[in-house]
């Protein structure tokens, strides 16, 4: 399984990218989000690698919430690699997850090849994914860490932990606990 590549982009077009790496090139498909911020030179992608029995496919992205978001999408049945590519060339992960969470069916069939019935699957399927993805964006320091598994232990919700914590300001463990704590008795 091809999980990254580091290599010199030998040639790109707004659908894919060809990484040159030690003399192989590679062709991989990318978003619109990842080629507007495709730099010139040598490139790192993390990638997904899709084998069918008639292509090899690689799909690259530049950040790896794009990727997880790309990885989460084709496993919901009826959308394949293409409408998950035109998903995350449409939104970023974090204008996505928005759209799921206010459950905004209008701006998912925005996405071209993406009509009422599979828009509706989508939002059904990837209910709760808005507090993955913040997840993913947040920072995931030790002591961040350390503090949600803290007050998860004191029953707290995920999701409600997950923004007290992203407006607390502390560095250690014990100042994000007592700041989150504050937080949440408003929350």
């Amino acid at each position: 399984m091809i999980v990254g590549l580091r290599g010199v982009v030998a040639y790109k077009e707004p659908a894919f990218v060809h990484v040159e790496v030690s003399g192989v090139v590679y062709e991989v498909f990318i978003s619109l989000q990842t080629f507007s911020a495709l730099p010139h030179a040598e490139v790192k992608l993390f990638t997904s690698q899709i084998i069918r029995e008639d292509a090899h496919l690689l799909f690259g992205f530049l950040e790896m919430s794009e990727k997880k978001l790309f990885e989460r999408l084709i496993k919901i049945n009826g959308v394949g690699p293409k409408v998950a590519i035109a998903i995350c060339s449409t939104y970023t992960p974090s204008q996505f997850a928005a759209a799921i969470n206010a459950k905004d069916i209008k701006a998912i069939q925005k996405v071209p090849g993406i009509g009422p019935k599979s828009a509706g699957r989508i939002l059904v399927e990837l209910n709760g994914f808005d507090e993955e993805m913040l997840s993913v964006s947040s920072p995931k320091t030790k002591s961040f860490n350390e503090a949600s598994e803290a007050l998860e232990s004191l029953g707290f919700t995920k999701a409600k932990i997950l923004k007290a914590l992203s407006a607390c300001s502390g560095s250690d463990t014990a100042a994000l606990v007592k700041e989150a704590l504050k937080l949440l008795q408003t929350i």
